[in-house]
């Protein structure tokens, strides 16, 4: 059997595990019907391909599974990163609404995209704070539909992830803070100087473009089902961060599976776990200090409101995985297990995977997932080489 190491904790959510149905209160957030529209614009922007889905056999035979099936998000557009569907979708929808507000008349997307409305948006400017992904899209997003963008990035952040924003000629603002600092930063000057704020996260006051944000991600899941060709899986791992993945899928597959729905695993970095801080109190918790983690996109020490609620009662499971669990999971991606394709997977895209495998390897922990050699695990790889530097420092 593959012998991975790193440590894991686990919290368990009993409300999980009572059958809740989906209520209203959690398609407002995210639903099925209201994924349509972002479905279908996102299919026309320029370059749109579905990405692939891995069947991992080699590895699940090793590991003793059933199936793993891995979601390869290194090929989304030219950004390598799910992200790319959600912050510029939120850029496409906040640009709309901006200009119907002015002018009493809503752009389609394919308006947006040949120019029309050139001058108009122009005038425009978004903005956002990020860990890298989500404010590469959004520069992404700026210069695809023509407007002004400033991003906000925290003092870990990479030169190679600050320096692929200004590529799509954003401006990038690096404060001495973490990333909870940036938020804040760039909610208080986008509101002194008339940007539009397109975050990932929600906070008191802020609660409608992320619904955007996670609208766009549902691309990538109703690819996923249509690849699974009726195939249910048994587990999901997937990454924590503010949420806001985590509960785009967990609430896109609530609403069209409900009871068949999978369990639901949420992985976090043990120094940036406030998912699984949260699920332990009942209620959102801020987790303090320096979030310090190779899994950069997960740095993230406060839970985005409007996750938190649909993952308080739908996700099943919270765990933690160690640091030395990440550099190795991407060096077996990367040349390929056994017969498996060799992946390109960043160090935000291997916690679900490596938590998986490692619950597996564990009699404790796999018996209070319900892991077992019938399971069919998805994971998704929301990342591939963002950072090239990085990349190779540790992959090798």
């Amino acid at each position: 059997m593959l012998d991975l190491t790193g440590r894991l904790t686990h919290f368990s959510n009993h409300k999980a595990n009572a059958g809740l149905a989906y209520s209203q209160t959690q398609k407002n957030v995210i639903s099925v019907a209201a994924a349509d529209e972002a479905i279908r614009d996102i299919k026309t922007w320029p370059g749109y391909a579905a990405t692939p889905l891995h069947s991992l056999d080699a590895l699940a035979a090793d590991t003793d599974l059933a199936r793993i099936w891995y979601k390869d998000e290194s090929q989304r557009f030219d950004l390598k990163s799910f992200k790319a569907l959600g912050g510029a979708y939120a850029v496409a929808r906040q640009l709309q609404l901006a200009l119907e507000q002015k002018t009493g008349t809503r752009p389609d997307i394919a308006e947006l995209l040949d120019g029309r409305w050139k001058n108009e948006v122009a005038e425009l400017v978004v903005s956002c704070a990020t860990d890298g992904n989500h404010g590469r899209s959004v520069a992404w997003g700026a210069q695809m539909f023509g407007c002004g963008c400033v991003i906000y990035v925290h003092r870990d952040v990479s030169e190679g992830r600050k320096r692929a924003m200004e590529a799509y000629g954003a401006e990038v603002i690096r404060i001495a803070g973490n990333y909870d600092d940036s938020v804040r930063l760039a909610d208080v000057e986008a509101r002194a100087h008339g940007r539009i704020i397109v975050s990932d996260t929600s906070y008191e006051g802020y609660m409608e473009i992320p619904k955007d944000v996670a609208l766009g991600y549902t691309v990538m899941l109703s690819e996923l089902v249509e690849q699974l060709d009726g195939e249910i899986p048994t587990h999901v791992f997937i990454q924590g961060g503010v949420g806001g993945l985590a509960s785009a899928v967990c609430g896109y597959f609530w609403d069209l599976w409900g009871e068949r729905r999978p369990r639901f695993i949420v992985v976090e970095p043990e120094q940036a776990n406030c998912l699984q801080m949260s699920a332990r109190a009942g209620k959102p918790v801020t987790v303090d200090g320096d979030l310090e983690t190779l899994m950069a996109g997960l740095a993230c020490g406060e839970v985005s409101l409007l996750a938190w609620e649909i993952l308080a009662t739908g996700a099943n499971d919270f765990m933690t995985l160690s640091e030395e669990a990440v550099p190795a999971t991407m060096r077996m991606l990367a040349r390929g297990y056994r017969q498996d394709p060799a992946i390109e997977a960043g160090e935000s895209a291997v916690p679900g995977l490596a938590a998986a495998i490692r619950a597996r390897q564990s009699g404790e922990y796999a018996a209070a997932l319900g892991l077992d050699r019938n399971s069919k695990v998805l994971v998704i790889g929301t990342e591939g080489a963002t950072d090239p530097e990085v990349y190779q420092q540790l992959v090798g």
